[in-house]
């Protein structure tokens, strides 16, 4: 159940992504940054008050509860490299990011997490999965490269912070303060950056509304992540997620532009069928 609601994940985050796309276009990357967090936060407030929970139950140590800051300069870090490498690469060297940062936390059981070991047998697999991820990049420039390495590593950081904040409080009041501090950070992150884009007293609502449901699948995302964390190893947890991200995102793109990426297409099947190969030999394990 877990692994299929790690692939749920996956598919939200590419419904999510074309939605915020349409945002983006409308106001600008980091208006749509605060607007997305707004949204969100709205709704986790009200699912908080609906179930009667507090919003400050005790203090805990701080570093828990910086999951959403971590989560909007993953933000910034992409927007820094689009346009300086690919979308395939930007998505590969993530995915390379979140496979190493998953990898750690997996060996070591990092942030109180539980140990998976690597085995050597699993290395066929895990050479398919770097075989993936090699076909999807097509250029480089060595800082992009690095800043779009570090938004993977960035996003095990925040979905794993998310997640014991979790355990201390519940799956819900995680993600409302994954929200509530994400969007201070997003609104300073505006203040610096976002100059040129709209000034809040000229601000419109579209005629598009689907646009503005980014930040309620971000809010699914979230909720999703605080429940599986602690239940999928990290490392699988990043393939499992890209896999239904890659997929899916494949299939959005024939919908609306009647197009497909080759480089997606075989680094996905590459990833899954690396995915594949570890997780049956988890199985074997299991049995004997």
């Amino acid at each position: 159940m877990f692994y299929a609601l790690s692939l749920l994940m996956g598919i939200l985050i590419s419904v999510m992504v074309a939605f915020n796309g349409g945002l983006t276009a409308q106001y600008g990357v980091y208006s749509a940054t605060v607007i997305i967090h707004i949204v969100g936060l709205l709704l986790i407030v009200a699912v908080v008050l609906f179930k009667k929970e507090r919003f400050f139950p005790a203090r805990f140590a701080w570093f828990l509860y910086m999951g959403g800051a971590i989560g909007v300069l993953t933000t910034v870090f992409n927007n820094f490299s689009f346009g300086r490498v690919s979308v395939s690469a930007i998505l590969a060297l993530g995915l390379l990011g979140q496979s190493v940062a998953g990898f750690v936390i997996d060996q070591y059981g990092l942030f109180g997490m539980k140990k998976h070991p690597f085995s050597k047998e699993k290395s066929i697999g895990l050479l398919l999965i770097l075989a993936g991820i090699a076909s999807m990049i097509n250029n480089f420039e060595i800082i992009a490269v690095a800043v779009s390495f570090f938004a993977g590593v960035n996003i095990v950081l925040s979905r794993t912070l998310n997640a014991k904040l979790a355990d201390v409080t519940s799956v819900r009041v995680s993600t409302f303060y994954n929200y509530f501090v994400g969007l201070i950070l997003s609104v300073l992150v505006f203040l610096l950056l976002g100059r040129g884009e709209i000034v809040f007293a000229e601000f419109a609502l579209s005629s598009s509304w689907y646009i503005y449901l980014g930040g309620v699948l971000g809010v699914c995302v979230v909720l999703l992540g605080n429940i599986v964390v602690v239940k999928v190893s990290a490392f699988y947890l990043t393939l499992l997620i890209f896999i239904g991200k890659v997929f899916s995102g494949i299939l959005i793109d024939v919908i609306l532009m009647q197009t497909i990426s080759m480089r997606n297409l075989i680094g996905g099947v590459l990833v899954a069928a690396g995915l594949s190969v570890n997780l049956a030999l988890d199985n074997s394990k299991r049995k004997v």
